[in-house]
């Protein structure tokens, strides 16, 4: 009876090799199973090998003619990646492994029984025409048996001084491109390799003897969704020869096909084959950053303002400070990097960011274009005009020769942000914008209170981000025509603490003011929900939560506001018609039209870090 196991395994596991591979207890065999990477030979003695993890394992042990060896028992333990052998009596013999790594069937793979080592073991179909989506691993180990004297007489002992390294069958092909421009790649929408088939061995023996061949074509190969590809090694003779056809889009909705032509790639057991690639691309020498949505996932950019954010970075005005007619804040650095840092709790679309550089030209040119730009981005890209001559396209529409610049020449540009989106066009409409900044008041927000101090504690970068919302609304609705048109319509509610009437151009200019405000979290405990005047402005959690809906959330904001314009608790911008009917009222029936016009952009009140 032939030994025939195999097992379907989900562990994965590393250990040292000790160079115990192959020893005995008495009469059994233990033979661990350890996978080699590619190209690479027999794990030696001491180095850290990766232990066989298999979904399929079959085995044989055969004697020194090749046959299979019936009268002898065994078993795979796939938790140690073992074979344990016992029975085995003195003679020299081979244990052939063949181990699977993912599911066969989707290859139309075919394990055979063996008596010889010439039989057939792995099969494919002729008519295979796709890539394998399996590994396929392979090793023969020979050992002996011998007949070793001791005190206690004589004994048959297994000696094997080889370590059990499985070796893949199969080959890869791995496609690599060089870009001369870093912002190519990641412009290339369709990548795709037409194949002139060459034939494919699709069996092998159990003594590793390849036959067979395939008889269909290859179908593309999609090289956007995978550049490496798995097959049976080509019949001698035989290479792999193509074309590659490729096709790219430009920052301005441009499209340019290009073909690259490849031959002679063998495909070998257990080896790589790389097809190079060199790109030479019409927009090699653009100098317009071409950031799409694939670039910008690649340069693995962080956000600002996250719950794991630390107190000492948010509470810091030079390094979290934004002007609410700015929150798309762009920069040069002093490395020589553009820095785009989005104060925004939504992402905005297709945006154009033009420069003015005074040692280039007199006209503003397109210096970066990004397909998209998430909320509270904080994006540091590099600049191609840093480090060749490049050509950028003008406003006039002409190209503008750009020789090489340094830093402190790119760092004297002035930039501009263009966007057809709408809520871009929104914040464009902030004429008057405030600039805010965040404390703690004392308050401590790595307690789990909030580490109250008088009316303040700490706030979170929950809180911050919806300060954000707040203030971005705010500001845009203070030029909105139809709250001016509010004020006009109820200027005799318009009064002072001492209950003169104030004119709605005075309340206007005083809304429209520029002003710095730092933002803290009050605390409610002792009964107060806001506190502002001057430059401070705080409410409470519900408030920040809910000033979208909640007219309540809404009077207590702009009873701060109405400190922060330097009123009391006198005039109606505070305890008053302003506050309490014109101006919570306007917000919430009219949040649709405003910059941040749903609470679901940010959804604090879901949000586990709140207090």
């Amino acid at each position: 009876m032939a030994c025939i196991m195999f097992a379907s395994i989900s562990c994965t596991e590393q250990f040292e090799n000790n160079g115990d591979i192959g020893n005995s207890r008495g009469n059994e065999a233990i033979f661990r199973l350890y996978s080699a990477g590619f190209g690479n030979a027999a794990t030696r003695s001491g180095e850290t090998a990766t232990k066989a993890v298999y979904d399929f394992l079959d085995y044989y042990i055969v004697d020194e003619n090749g046959k299979v060896v019936t009268d002898i028992k065994s078993k795979y333990k796939p938790e140690t990646s073992e074979i344990v052998a016992e029975g085995l009596h003195e003679g020299s013999y081979r244990l052939l492994v063949l181990g699977v790594k993912g599911d066969k069937e989707s290859d139309g793979a075919t394990v055979n029984k063996v008596t010889d080592v010439n039989d057939v073991w792995l099969s494919f179909p002729e008519d295979l025409s796709k890539p394998l989506d399996c590994e396929y691993f392979y090793s023969d180990t020979p050992f002996d048996v011998t007949i070793v004297e001791s005190e206690g007489g004589k004994q048959e002992t297994i000696l094997s001084e080889e370590t059990v390294t499985q070796h893949r069958i199969v080959g890869k092909v791995k496609f690599d491109f060089d870009f001369e421009n870093m912002y190519i790649e990641y412009s290339v929408t369709k990548n795709v390799a037409d194949v002139e088939t060459p034939r494919f061995y699709t069996s092998m023996t159990a003594n590793k003897q390849f036959s067979g061949q395939s008889n269909r074509v290859l179908g593309e190969l999609n090289l956007l969704n995978g550049k490496e590809y798995l097959f049976m090694p080509t019949v001698e003779g035989d290479a792999m020869n193509g074309e590659i056809g490729m096709e790219s889009r430009t920052y301005t909705g441009g499209t340019i096909s290009q073909t690259y032509g490849f031959s002679g790639i063998k495909v070998l057991p257990n080896q790589i084959t790389t097809v190079n690639t060199d790109v030479h691309h019409p927009e090699d020498n653009r100098g317009t950053m071409f950031i799409s949505s694939t670039a910008y996932k690649h340069g693995n950019h962080k956000k600002i303002l996250q719950d794991d954010e630390k107190k000492a970075v948010y509470t810091d005005k030079s390094q979290r400070s934004f002007n609410t007619s700015n929150p798309l804040q762009v920069s040069v650095t002093d490395e020589g990097q553009f820095h785009m840092r989005f104060y925004s709790p939504r992402d905005l679309g297709h945006i154009t960011v033009k420069a003015l550089i005074p040692d280039v030209s007199n006209e503003w040119l397109d210096f970066a274009y990004l397909d998209s730009i998430p909320a509270f981005a904080d994006a540091y890209m590099d600049i191609p005009m840093l480090k060749k001559n490049t050509v950028c396209k003008g406003e006039s529409g002409r190209l503008i020769d750009v020789r090489k610049l340094s830093v402190a020449q790119l760092k004297k540009a002035q930039f501009k942000i263009e966007s057809p989106d709408e809520y871009w066009k929104k914040i464009e409409q902030i004429k008057h914008g405030w600039t805010i900044y965040w404390g703690l008041f004392g308050g401590d927000p790595d307690r789990e209170d909030g580490g109250p101090v008088g009316n303040w504690m700490g706030i979170r970068p929950v809180h911050i981000r919806e300060s954000i919302a707040l203030f971005l609304n705010f500001t845009y609705m203070i030029d909105m025509p139809e709250h001016e048109q509010i004020l006009e319509e109820n200027k005799d509610k318009l009064y002072d603490d001492n209950k003169n009437p104030i004119e709605v151009e005075r309340v206007l200019q005083q809304m429209r003011q520029q002003r710095t405000l730092q933002v803290g979290l009050v605390y409610s405990g002792n009964g107060v929900a806001g506190l502002g005047g001057g430059t401070t402005f705080g409410a409470y959690q519900q408030a920040w939560f809910e000033h979208y809906s909640n007219t309540y959330a809404c009077s207590i904001m702009f009873h701060e506001l109405g400190h922060v314009m330097g009123y009391g608790h006198s005039s109606s911008f505070t305890y008053g018609p302003w506050a309490e009917s014109l101006m919570n009222n306007f917000y919430v029936n009219n949040l649709y039209q405003m910059p941040i016009d749903s609470r679901s952009y940010l959804n604090s009140s879901s949000n586990p870090n709140k207090y």
